[in-house]
């Protein structure tokens, strides 16, 4: 069975929210990590910040139930659940480069097996800058890069990033929907396969050697 990119996407979202705990401060980057939100267990309290200033963002809104001035860093429509707090950026970087975002999920052009992250700079595009993602991968305890596993065919995941840094060595976790793999002073070890995947297609469609343990699980939701 081939996933099509909306479930990808969905697939990709579902696994970050098992890695998620409860009374965990989180913040989601723009695009794919914001459905994250969606799958988190109703008995579970985790609390999401969005960098625009809320914190207690709650799942997308039904449609035609969006409220225009409720809105996430990248533009997209949000909920927002009882208790929520509304602030300035200030007040949200404070929290961010304090160290109370427990993790960060966010997506990538490249990371390496150092751990290192390039999610802003796209060749050829003009694009404004690395926004609060260099504060985010600094100041959160965990980083999760949450991303397709490739991009129109080219390798991600590499042993050394090619593009401009967004940060160095900052990266612990990276979910796609091939695979889990756990970065750690030893290289990148692949912990999880998806079962629409296999060990031989996740090293085929990665561009460093992987470390594999012999009791690699079979990545299930």
């Amino acid at each position: 069975m081939e996933l099509d990119k909306k479930q990808v996407r969905e697939y990709i979202a579902k696994r970050v929210a098992q890695e998620l705990k409860d009374g965990f401060v989180v913040n989601l980057g723009i695009g794919l990590p914001t459905l994250v939100a969606n799958y988190v267990p109703a008995d579970m309290d985790v609390v999401f910040q969005s960098e625009n200033g809320i914190i207690g963002v709650g799942p997308a809104p039904e449609a035609g139930k969006e409220d225009k001035d409720m809105i996430n860093a990248g533009g997209g429509f949000v909920t927002v659940l009882p208790g929520a707090q509304f602030f300035d950026s200030c007040t949200s970087f404070g929290i961010i480069r304090g160290g109370h975002v427990d993790a960060t999920v966010l997506g990538a052009l490249q990371v390496d097996k150092e751990g290192n992250l390039a999610n802003w700079m796209v060749p050829g595009k003009k694009v404004p800058g690395m926004g609060g993602a260099m504060d985010l991968v600094v100041g959160a305890k965990e980083v999760i890069v949450a991303m397709e596993h490739t991009s129109n065919g080219q390798i991600k995941i590499l042993e050394k990033c090619t593009l401009p840094l967004t940060a160095a060595k900052e990266v612990d976790l990276i979910i796609t929907e091939k695979c889990v793999i756990k970065v750690t002073p030893e290289g990148l070890v692949l912990t999880e396969v998806s079962p629409y995947s296999s060990i031989e297609d996740v090293k085929a469609n990665t561009g460093v050697d992987l470390i594999v343990p012999e009791d690699v699980k079979i990545l299930t939701l």
